[in-house]
């Protein structure tokens, strides 16, 4: 593989991983209550109120067991990918997680809402590094 290549695999798993697991910490409360300055939820009811609105097409329990579902994938895919550990498998995660939440949006919202926030890019770029041969600068080069 080429060093722009490999320089743009790494850009890409690093910029997907954090992507992940920001706002999936965020959910939880790490980076303080919401309300706060640059915080989207700050806690788990906060983002559990808008998980709902989201998939709103679904009965709240279902859709709760999905937003716990969707935020255990998000830190775990996050946490993966920024090691480079089972990447090929972690962006395949990450490619059907988002494109799930962006029909989820499109859904509910409008085909605005998941565009304005990048989800379809999101989940086309997660199955792009799926596709790789090599993932230098991680734990699966090691192997």
């Amino acid at each position: 593989m080429k060093k722009s290549a490999q320089i743009s695999q790494l850009y890409l798993r690093i910029a997907i991983g954090i992507g992940y697991l920001v706002p999936g910490l965020d959910r939880l409360g790490v980076w303080g209550p919401p309300g706060g300055k640059h915080i989207s939820w700050g806690n788990w009811e906060t983002f559990l109120k808008y998980a709902t609105e989201v998939m709103g097409f679904l009965p709240v329990s279902v859709a709760s067991v999905f937003a716990v579902l969707a935020t255990i994938g998000e830190i775990g895919f996050g946490v993966l990918l920024l090691l480079g550990k089972w990447t090929r498998l972690a962006a395949l995660g990450s490619g059907i997680l988002s494109l799930l939440f962006a029909v989820s949006m499109t859904i509910s919202f409008g085909i605005v809402s998941p565009l304005s926030y990048s989800v379809f890019t999101l989940s086309a770029g997660s199955f792009l590094l799926s596709t790789l041969n090599d993932y230098r600068w991680s734990l699966d080069a090691r192997s």
